[in-house]
C-alpha cells in the first residue's frame, strides 16, 4: 500500500511539473519539465530528508549534548523494533517536532528547543513515539518526497508567473494559450500540490496518534503533549515554516497556526478530534 502511494503521489506531482513546464514554455517546456520531475524524484528519494532538515537548520545531537531526549528516543526505538534513528534539534521557540527519511534504516526526527523547553518527559516520549510512529507505518517517504516535489513546484510556478507578466514563456500564437493561461495555470499548480500534502498528511496523523500512544504505554501523554504544542504553536510561529511552508505537513501540529496559509488549509485533522481519539484510547485500554 505504501509503495501504491508513494508511486500515486510522484506520478501526480510529476503531472503537475508538466502543467507548469507548458505553461511556462509550451511543448519545449513540457519536455524539459518531464526531464527535470524524473531529476528530482530520483534525487528526492535519495536526498530529500537532509534538504528538509537543513530548511529548518536543524542540528544532529547525541547522548552528550542532549541526555534525555536522546534516551528517549532510544528506549522507544528499542520498544517498536526499529534501527536508532539519528536525532535533531531545531533551534526555535516554537514547539514542534517531526521525522523524515526514505525508510526505518536512514530515519530522523527532529524537535524544536521550545518543545524540550515545555515537555515533561512522560510528554516527550509521546510525541517522539508518534515520531517513530510514522516511521514504523512507513509515512515518512511519502511524506517527504511530497514536501520536496510541492516546494519545486511552488518555485517553478513562481517564476512561470513573472516569465508570464515579463512576457517569457509561449508566444500567444502558440497553441495553449498565452500569458493570462499561464498565470492562471501556475496559481493553480501550487494549489493542487497543497492538496495533495493535506489529503495524505491528515490520514497519516491519526494512525501515528494511535500507534506513538501504544508505543509510549499511555495515550494520555500524548495527548497532554498536544493540547501544549497547540496552544504553543499558535502563540509563536516557526519562522523556518512560514519561510517553508511546503514542509508544514510534516510536523505533528500545524507550524502555520493561525496564520492566513492554515486559515485557508490545513494539513493536519483538528486538535480537538486528536486528543479526543487519545483519550478514547485511555478510557478502553
Amino acid at each position: 500500500m505504501t509503495d501504491l502511494r508513494t508511486f500515486v503521489l510522484m506520478a501526480g506531482m510529476t503531472a503537475l511539473f508538466l502543467v507548469c513546464g507548458q505553461a511556462l514554455g509550451g511543448h519545449n517546456g513540457m519536455i524539459l519539465a518531464l526531464i527535470m520531475a524524473v531529476g528530482l524524484n530520483f534525487w528526492a528519494y535519495w536526498n530529500s530528508d537532509t534538504m528538509v532538515l537543513r530548511m529548518h537548520n536543524a542540528i544532529e545531537v547525541g547522548p552528550r549534548e542532549a541526555p534525555e531526549y536522546y534516551a528517549v528516543v532510544q528506549e522507544l526505538a528499542r520498544r517498536a523494533g526499529l534501527p536508532m534513528p539519528r536525532v535533531f534539534i531545531m533551534e526555535d521557540s516554537s514547539p514542534n517536532a517531526f521525522a523524515t527519511g526514505r525508510d526505518p534504516e536512514h530515519a530522523a526526527v527532529a524537535a524544536t528547543t521550545g518543545l524540550l523547553r515545555i515537555l515533561n518527559r512522560e510528554e516527550l516520549a509521546g510525541v517522539m513515539a508518534h515520531e517513530l510512529g510514522h516511521v514504523q507505518n512507513r509515512d515518512i517517504l511519502i511524506s517527504t518526497i511530497t514536501a520536496s516535489l510541492a516546494g519545486a513546484i511552488t518555485t517553478l510556478a513562481n517564476m512561470a508567473q513573472w516569465a508570464a507578466i515579463f512576457g517569457g514563456g509561449r508566444s500567444r500564437d502558440e497553441e495553449g494559450g498565452g500569458g493570462l493561461g499561464g498565470i492562471v495555470m501556475m496559481l493553480l499548480a501550487p494549489l493542487a500540490a497543497m492538496l495533495i500534502q493535506m489529503a495524505i498528511s491528515r490520514s497519516r496523523e491519526f494512525g501515528a496518534d494511535k500507534r506513538g500512544a501504544e508505543l509510549c504505554g499511555n495515550p494520555l501523554w500524548l495527548a497532554s503533549a498536544l493540547d501544549k504544542l497547540d496552544a504553543g504553536s499558535q502563540r509563536i510561529f516557526m519562522r523556518s515554516a512560514q519561510e517553508n511552508p511546503a514542509s508544514s505537513h510534516l510536523f505533528i501540529v500545524n507550524p502555520l497556526s493561525g496564520s492566513f496559509l492554515a486559515g485557508l488549509f490545513s494539513t493536519h485533522p483538528p486538535m480537538e478530534e486528536r486528543i479526543h481519539r487519545l483519550q478514547q484510547m485511555a478510557r478502553y485500554k
